[in-house]
């Protein structure tokens, strides 16, 4: 069981809860969620409350994520995106967060779930939607076609563009939960590997020094990963979100 690089994503029980014959247990899924939400916030709040005119390092570390969304939803969205800072900023800290928890271990990596990353995305899209209906109205219906295309290929462009609408939940969540569950069970796999073979001696010892350095490397990319996917999760959400500012662009 502890060599199973499958078990570190099941989900457990530790609150049976069943309402009206529908199971809403609190699992390790939704504790690690809500240390997640906590871990976020606390910083957050620790890190800015004494605002000081000259910032330390957490505070620095604080402000320099504030400025990184905000730059990344101006430069995606335009100044009319600011409106939706406090929506991006709280899932590029979510996801962020909840990557490098997964990374220590007996940890619960929630991102590498499909049904977490998927609500993200739906939550996105929707507000996409929601936002670009309310604005607009039916003229939202432009970003299905675009400007300057010929009228006997409307019909085929419109078609082509509703499919890559309606794929990017799927696309988005897919991609941030394939790249964290790839990377920790490559990450157990290399790791069962030294285990397994420190039991065979000295000799199994020396071959155990290329699973293990091939471990410590695999860290150090998940590392990466893992802010890089909250990067790229947050980046395509400013992109979307566009789209429901400036629908005919």
């Amino acid at each position: 069981m502890a060599n199973d690089p499958i078990h570190q994503f099941h989900i457990t029980k530790w609150i049976p809860i069943e309402v009206g014959g529908y199971d809403l247990s609190f699992t390790n899924s939704s504790a690690f969620m809500v240390a997640t939400v906590a871990i976020a916030g606390a910083f957050l709040f620790l890190t800015t409350s004494s605002r000081g005119l000259i910032p330390g390092r957490l505070q620095s570390i604080s402000e320099m994520s504030y400025e990184f969304v905000a730059s990344m939803l101006r430069d995606a969205a335009g100044t009319q995106g600011m409106r939706f800072f406090p929506f991006v900023f709280s899932l590029f800290m979510f996801v962020f967060v909840a990557n490098f928890i997964g990374l220590f271990p007996y940890f619960f990596t929630v991102t590498s779930h499909i049904i977490v990353t998927f609500a993200l995305s739906l939550l996105v899209i929707g507000t996409v939607i929601v936002y670009g209906f309310m604005k607009h109205g039916l003229g939202f219906l432009k970003l299905f076609v675009p400007q300057g295309v010929p009228v006997i290929l409307v019909p085929l462009v419109v078609m082509i563009e509703v499919i890559s609408f309606l794929s990017r939940p799927l696309s988005l969540s897919v991609r941030l939960f394939a790249n964290m569950l790839a990377g920790h069970i490559t990450l157990k796999v290399f790791a069962g590997f030294v285990t397994a073979l420190s039991a065979y001696g000295a000799v199994g010892i020396a071959g155990a020094a290329l699973p293990l350095f091939m471990t410590v490397a695999i860290t150090a990319l998940e590392v990466l990963v893992a802010a890089l996917q909250a990067y790229v999760f947050a980046v395509l959400t400013c992109m979307y979100l566009n789209d429901a500012l400036h629908p005919g662009h």
